[in-house]
């Protein structure tokens, strides 16, 4: 791995665990705060940003972004923009760079409409779900490794879509992501309530009955304040489902979680780095264990953002041999 990722993982601090129902979250904070961005949220609402389709006819995994701002804008791995030919979700983390148009590759979240109902984008105040998130990583890294582009297996993500609708007993005639979120305002909102945003706070590393999920973190507390509601959804709403389904196993985060907590960031700080040119500034890492995938954005040796999930078997069997692959790297 990267000295500077793993220097990353290594200072976190994670924060006292806060639970709600079967979620456990612990929050993280990670050093100096790097304040030279936006987010995507923060350029739209200023009318900075536009987002469109690369032209009239549109392409599924592609879209175009205009930033009008003078700084560089942060596009966050799952951030969904709704509108236009049909809603998507980024495939990577992106700096976007000030003043600039860029193709950025998405993933289609509504299967079952390609027809405008906007000219432009808007956020749809959504993340990708954990589950889509996780399995979406998985793929891009695959299609990195084989042809070089930030591409998703987008079958994959239609899938993974449609079995979360099922278990939320959610029928939508787009097969639209953000309907099962939508579905779910109330309940959300309450997991929103009971894991409140702490000052300086970067990050979360999230645990549901007892087994952690995943973690995402940025490089500057302010930005996070803008991503926290938006990240923590998409990991609640896997909480609801588990708990809905009766999904559960027995949970011990109360005994254990900060030993899982630690554990699991050992395990992301052994993964295996490889590195490819971000679309916008820096270097877009892959990076996979035995039983993790994540990816980071770093510029000027800084981590700007980074994500890990645990995966299963199933994501991993498509993936080269982690021990191979780490051999070779020694």
């Amino acid at each position: 791995m990267d000295e500077v990722i793993a220097k990353y993982i290594y200072e976190m601090d994670l924060g006292d665990i806060q639970e709600h129902k079967g979620m456990s979250v612990f929050p993280i904070f990670n050093g100096a705060d790097d304040n030279d961005y936006i987010t995507l949220k923060e350029a739209l609402d200023a009318d900075l940003l536009k987002v469109t389709e690369i032209d009239e006819s549109g392409s599924v995994p592609e879209l175009k972004v205009l930033n009008k701002a003078s700084v560089p804008v942060l596009l966050l791995d799952g951030e969904e923009l709704v509108g236009a030919k049909q809603n998507r979700a980024l495939n990577t983390t992106i700096l976007l760079k000030q003043n600039s148009e860029t193709v950025i590759p998405v993933s289609c979240t509504e299967q079952g409409r390609w027809s405008y109902n906007s000219l432009e984008f808007k956020d749809s105040g959504n993340v990708a779900s954990y589950r889509v998130r996780r399995s979406k990583s998985a793929s891009v890294h695959e299609n990195l490794r084989m042809s070089g582009k930030f591409r998703s297996d987008q079958r994959r993500v239609w899938d993974e879509i449609d079995n979360m609708s099922r278990e939320a007993k959610v029928s939508s005639h787009t097969h639209a992501m953000r309907d099962v979120y939508e579905s779910r305002v109330e309940s959300l909102e309450d997991y929103h309530r009971s894991f409140p945003s702490s000052e300086g706070q970067k990050g979360i590393l999230v645990m549901v009955n007892g087994e952690v999920m995943g973690l995402d973190v940025v490089s500057s507390s302010i930005a996070y304040s803008f991503l926290h509601h938006k990240l923590l959804k998409s990991y609640s709403l896997e909480a609801i489902l588990q708990e809905e389904t009766g999904d559960k196993k027995m949970n011990e985060a109360q005994f254990n979680g900060l030993d899982k907590a630690k554990s699991f960031l050992d395990e992301a700080r052994l993964s295996v780095d490889e590195k490819h040119k971000s679309i916008g500034y820096g270097c877009d890492h892959r990076l996979e264990g035995p039983s993790v995938v994540g990816s980071a954005l770093t510029h000027h040796d800084q981590v700007i953002h980074a994500a890990f999930f645990r995966t299963l078997d199933s994501e991993q069997a498509g993936m080269s041999s982690y021990r191979a692959r780490r051999s070779y790297r020694m």
